[in-house]
């Protein structure tokens, strides 16, 4: 093995470029050529690709996004387009690919391997963290972080004025960014798509509960059933005309920002063991971490989000809301 490639796709997630830095100098230090692909597998497609040296990722540890830039490309769902993306890392005569990125990502590692010999192996970059394989996925700690700032702050004036603030934050298909952050910032009820929620229990939830509080925030996944949190405002003004009741949605907010110190390590050691999982010859795999151990996951067992919610985390998370 002589020269390695490596590229970021999907949604950017803080804690990338630390990953970036990690693989890059970690393949120097074995005497291995490196280049990147700007824009993923878009770049992979169209050979945007670039030579990376020790100062290439020189003061980038502390940066959000990522430096090899991402997207998420249509034309790699094509059989014309994999065969592209195959041809470029023949071209460049690469012996082994890094991915960082999520369950999108790592589907797309898998077409690819069937078109090419090129090893692969993954880091999972998702603020989601909706792999399985992993505690934590590269982006999250961050960006759970980055909730529970936001909801301080909204606290401070739901207590000035009694308000209720309903918070959407990210979780399309997953809601483990709604329930660690609701938990951590003290909300009253977590609203999450994989647990059924009732808009009744909630009600008589809020109802118990509005006398010895001055505040109250309810932290609600965008991918809720319950349709969302202006949908959610609206029932609750119903039955709640005495409060103001206003909306917050966080937004994209929560995958910028600098990554957090166990963010930041997380990723260079999911970064450096990449390089090693090549070297070992290794492939189809993404690098995780588990109860502090270094896992390696196949991509096809990574990508299936079959993990089931901590009960115990959801009946803390009632209890200590009351």
């Amino acid at each position: 093995m002589k020269k390695i490639a490596v590229l970021t796709s999907g949604g950017d997630a803080p804690g990338m470029n630390a990953c970036i830095r990690a693989v890059v100098r970690t393949a120097l230090y074995h005497n291995l050529e490196i280049i990147g692909f700007r824009h993923g597998y878009e770049g992979l497609i169209n050979n945007e690709n670039l030579q990376l040296q020790h100062k290439s990722v020189a003061n980038i540890i502390q940066r959000g996004g990522t430096i090899l830039k991402t997207s998420r490309s249509q034309r790699f769902r094509t059989d014309e387009g994999l065969q592209q993306a195959a041809n470029t890392l023949k071209k460049n005569n690469v012996d082994g690919l890094v991915v960082i990125g999520g369950d999108g990502t790592f589907t797309g590692a898998i077409a690819l391997s069937k078109l090419s010999n090129v090893p692969i192996v993954g880091c999972p970059g998702t603020i989601d963290n909706d792999l399985v394989g992993t505690d934590f996925t590269i982006g999250y700690d961050t960006a759970i972080n980055t909730v529970i700032d936001a909801v301080d702050k909204i606290r401070d004036t739901a207590e000035s004025h009694d308000r209720v603030f309903i918070v959407e934050v990210m979780g399309r298909d997953a809601g483990l960014i709604a329930l660690r952050s609701g938990i951590g910032a003290g909300a009253e009820a977590i609203l999450i798509p994989e647990s059924k929620n009732d808009i009744k229990e909630l009600i008589e939830r809020l109802k118990s509960g509005q006398r010895s509080k001055s505040s109250k925030i309810i932290i609600v996944a965008e991918g809720d059933e319950s349709g969302g949190a202006y949908k959610v405002a609206d029932i609750l003004k119903k039955e709640f005309p005495q409060f103001d009741m206003r909306v917050s949605i966080l937004g994209h907010m929560q995958r910028g920002g600098s990554p957090t110190c166990m963010e930041r390590v997380n990723a260079s050691l999911m970064g450096y063991n990449a390089i090693q999982a090549l070297l070992q010859n290794k492939q189809g795999v993404m690098i995780g971490i588990v109860n502090k151990q270094v896992t390696f996951t196949p991509f096809e067992n990574a990508i299936k989000h079959t993990q089931a919610l901590n009960a115990d985390m959801l009946k803390m998370m009632e209890i200590l809301s009351l």
